[in-house]
């Protein structure tokens, strides 16, 4: 399943110095995860900045932040890179606390695997299951991402695979390139926002439908039922007495 395209709506700036009358937008939490040599770093950066850059040390999990516009909504992004090393291991058996922190943070998920390298594909399912146990009651959305596509000649996973992953997951997938193609990096980053932008707007009415009217006292209710005897037998009054 391919996200709409929807590159052409979304503008980028840092995040200002906040102030007392500066109302803050929506506060939108992503996260990357994946295996090592993927090509994390390259996407945000590429999203952030429409740079790509090949070359990255090994982070140790930087948060970027900036001010996004998608379709007219004014976001406050946050997007948190997560070191290669963090993974899943032994279905679940062993989870990085750092892992785990950052799927508790996170409100929405992208999983990153590259074309290249089929250990970093089967990373992928157990990433999302421990994202649902992190989150069981959640519909934090999640997209499947088959990265560096423009490496056809060192393929190792098809993009049937990451289809068929992505269906059975029940997630979104879409195969790109980070170096070649800034509009399907922009397109995935963007739909994540407004999903979760969604589930903002989803849980802000289920608060205010959860608000249950405040009952009216059987006392208030007794003075009126008496007032309205009491205005009754005066309009009957005059016609008794005629």
């Amino acid at each position: 399943m391919r996200p709409p395209t929807m590159s052409g709506h979304c503008l980028l700036a840092p995040i200002p110095e906040s102030s007392s009358d500066y109302l803050l937008p929506k506060d939108i939490k992503l996260a990357v995860l994946g295996a090592g040599r993927v090509g994390k770093s390259a996407m945000i950066v590429r999203f952030l900045t429409k740079r790509f850059i090949g070359d990255y040390e090994p982070n140790t999990g930087k948060l970027y932040s900036r001010l996004v516009y998608v379709e007219g909504d004014q976001l406050s992004l946050q997007i948190q890179d997560t070191p290669g090393g963090i993974q899943v291991q032994d279905n679940l058996t062993q989870v990085v606390d750092s892992l785990s922190k950052c799927v508790q943070w996170a409100e929405g998920f992208l999983l990153v695997y590259s074309i290249t390298d089929y250990d970093s594909y089967q990373s992928i399912r157990p990433l999302y299951q421990h994202i649902r146990k992190v989150h069981p009651d959640s519909r934090a959305p999640v997209i499947i991402v088959g990265n560096k596509g423009d490496l056809l000649h060192a393929r190792q996973v098809q993009t049937h695979d990451g289809i068929q992953l992505a269906n059975e997951l029940g997630s979104l997938f879409l195969e790109i390139s980070t170096s070649e193609n800034y509009e399907d990096v922009c397109d995935v980053f963007q739909h994540l926002c407004k999903e979760v932008s969604k589930l903002h707007s989803l849980s802000g009415e289920k608060r205010r439908a959860s608000i249950i009217p405040r009952p009216r006292s059987p006392n208030m209710q007794d003075l009126k039922r008496r007032f309205k005897q009491a205005l009754s037998s005066k309009v009957k009054a005059p016609s008794a007495l005629g």
